[in-house]
């Protein structure tokens, strides 16, 4: 190009340098609004936030009864354990368990149990209230036993069964998840 003699190479270069600047600015700003889209693209659905946390209104489930509550695709046992039941499990030394555990630290208050109701050997799903145990849970498919607190007794499943996360929001509702 056609170059006056009052440009210098200096002025040239700035100009050079006031574009290259401004092309970066446009093409960091159209990135950022690229990868805003892909990452509003690939976060959870509202249906999927939906099922992320469950609530369970405890006053509908009578002592001594289970109630299965499904979260995350798995079935979550929420068990009214009575006075009885509670004591039974107290008392476990736990130190002949597979999988020590006390009771207290599977709960947290005494007389509600809860726990993901898929057996720790295969992923099947144990019966509330029956195996060797009063008040725990048999698995059919290969004979685990669980306990009523959900710590294994017998049989092939090497750990007691999960615990989700949970919390009371009152004393008659938690919030699984």
């Amino acid at each position: 190009p056609q170059l006056s003699s009052k440009d210098s190479p200096a002025d040239r270069k700035g100009v050079s340098a006031v574009a290259t600047y401004v092309a970066g600015v446009t093409a960091m700003y159209g990135l950022k609004a690229h990868l805003a889209h892909y990452v509003k693209y690939m976060s959870a659905s509202k249906d999927v936030l939906a099922i992320a946390t469950t609530e369970v209104n405890l006053s509908d489930i009578p002592e001594g009864k289970v109630s299965v509550i499904k979260w995350r695709g798995k079935p979550v046992f929420v068990y009214h354990r009575s006075q009885v039941t509670i004591n039974q499990e107290k008392v476990i030394n736990i130190s002949q368990l597979r999988d020590p555990e006390t009771d207290e630290a599977r709960v947290q208050k005494p007389e509600w149990l809860v726990v993901i109701g898929v057996c720790t050997h295969l992923g099947c799903v144990p019966i509330p209230n029956s195996g060797i145990v009063p008040g725990g849970f048999y698995c059919p498919c290969h004979g685990s036993h669980y306990d009523a607190s959900g710590r294994i007794r017998k049989g092939p499943a090497p750990t007691n069964l999960e615990i989700p996360t949970y919390r009371f929001v009152d004393d008659e509702t938690i919030l699984i998840g």
